[in-house]
């Protein structure tokens, strides 16, 4: 045993001997993935798992510690671990700090293996707390140390399922499918993990973002079919949830209920209450979107969801549920509390957001329709509509510069309406036709 082997790459020597594969040393209590994370130093097993690894390993917990551990050591894989669990209870400033007061003492040649964990822990606070840019680029740094380190698939896959999130909340759309088609490809020939399927599910909502619906729809075809080889039942959680997600914007709202129900049943067995109460946003977006709309039921899940996440979620995901309560308000006839949360998503969200921003200033438009306040509502469906074209959201561009067409058409505006139904076409394709190529010609020739 050397002195300086830590408590990871022990149980990755003990777990060898024995013969074991991470599935074996996992069943029946842990999953084969939090293997792979404590063999990897990214997690710190408690006192009940470190007893029912040795039992397993055949051996005594003293042996499984070692006697080797420095005191130093100890303490920095404390504190890591403690700066993980501050951000998953969901304050991210307070992680933010916590981990970047550890960046400078990592750096010491005997704890550098934690140093991809801090600096992990550092993009994963900037995302939480809103600050896309910044954490965009430490997810970058992230990817390219994961190449020079060799770090597992596993790693890589969730490196780039956060790089991929932060794109698409950028409206950096094209990005963010390249970066996760290009990761995805390189460990297609590798067994399904969770790590993998996630990748997948991001990248099927990205596609939907875009308004490639059949490539969407392909991939979460490919996802249920590979979730079924996987144990892990958050993995098969959020296949459901994103497969319901296509179906929903393919008009299939009817078939999609049923999936992103088996998906919040999936996610009320587990202990994520973030991944539950997102789950349940999409449950009750579909509720909202339906032929068969019923908003009520709808601020019921919201409101379910809304403590959650002010407990423990990010700005964003704050701002995802005040955007859906909205919604539900503007459908109840309720326009002065739709503006009031479509405000409170604004500010949470800032200038960086702008594929959600768009969002929530077309639900404020909608909101000032019922206020009867004109102007108000073609600002609102101006802005939405120039931010999802930013954002290379077009098919929602063209869907939203339709519906200011005819709110100006119904003010009277017949100019600017026809100005509006352009910017939508164009958006979809549409190119100048030869009539109004030749009136062109006619008018330059004067």
């Amino acid at each position: 045993m050397k002195d300086d082997e830590s408590l990871g790459s022990r149980i990755r020597r003990l777990r060898r001997a024995a013969g074991l594969s991470q599935e074996a040393l996992a069943r029946p209590d842990l999953s084969p993935s939090y293997v792979s994370l404590l063999e990897a130093g990214k997690r710190i097993p408690s006192e009940n798992v470190l007893a029912q690894l040795a039992e397993r390993l055949g051996c005594d917990v003293a042996q499984l510690v070692g006697p080797s551990a420095k005191p130093a050591r100890v303490r920095l894989e404390v504190e890591v671990h403690y700066a993980q669990l501050v951000l998953r209870n969901g304050d991210a400033a307070a992680a933010f700090e916590a981990f970047s007061n550890l960046r400078p003492e990592v750096l010491a040649p005997e704890c550098r293996d934690l140093l991809f964990a801090v600096e992990l822990g550092i993009a994963q606070s900037l995302e939480h707390r809103g600050d896309l840019e910044e954490a965009a680029t430490g997810f970058e740094a992230l990817r390219r140390l994961c190449v020079t380190e060799g770090r597992t698939a596993e790693e890589q896959l969730s490196v780039v399922m956060s790089l991929c999130r932060c794109y698409r909340e950028l409206g950096n759309l094209s990005h963010a499918i390249d970066v996760a088609e290009d990761a995805l490809a390189r460990t297609a020939e590798l067994p399904p993990t969770v790590a993998y399927l996630e990748l997948m599910s991001t990248l099927i909502g990205v596609y939907c973002e875009r308004g490639d619906l059949h490539r969407a729809a392909f991939l979460a075809t490919q996802a249920m079919s590979r979730a079924e080889v996987v144990t892990d039942r958050r993995a098969l959680g959020g296949v459901y949830w994103n497969a319901g997600a296509v179906l929903h914007r393919q008009g299939r709202s009817f078939e999609a209920l049923p999936l992103i129900k088996k998906a919040v049943a999936i996610f009320a067995e587990g202990d994520d209450e973030r991944a539950l109460a997102r789950v349940r946003n999409a449950q009750a977006t579909v509720l909202l979107q339906s032929d068969d709309p019923d908003p009520e039921a709808a601020k019921v899940l919201l409101e379910q969801s809304a403590t959650t996440l002010r407990a423990v979620g990010s700005n964003v995901d704050v701002a995802y549920v005040e955007t859906a309560l909205a919604r539900a308000d503007v459908m109840l006839g309720r326009p002065e509390d739709a503006v009031r949360h479509a405000e409170r998503a604004l500010s949470l969200l800032g200038p960086e957001h702008r594929l959600e921003s768009a969002r929530v200033h077309l639900v404020l438009a909608a909101a000032h329709v019922l206020r009867d306040d004109r102007e108000a509502v073609q600002a609102a469906y101006e802005r939405g509509a120039l931010l999802l074209e930013a954002s290379e959201a077009g098919r929602q561009a063209a869907f939203a510069w339709s519906e200011l067409a005819e709110i100006l058409e119904q003010s009277g505006e017949s100019e600017r309406a026809v100005w509006a139904y352009r910017q939508g076409m164009r958006l979809m394709g549409h190119r100048s036709s030869l009539i109004s190529t030749q009136n062109h010609r006619k008018s330059s020739q004067k």
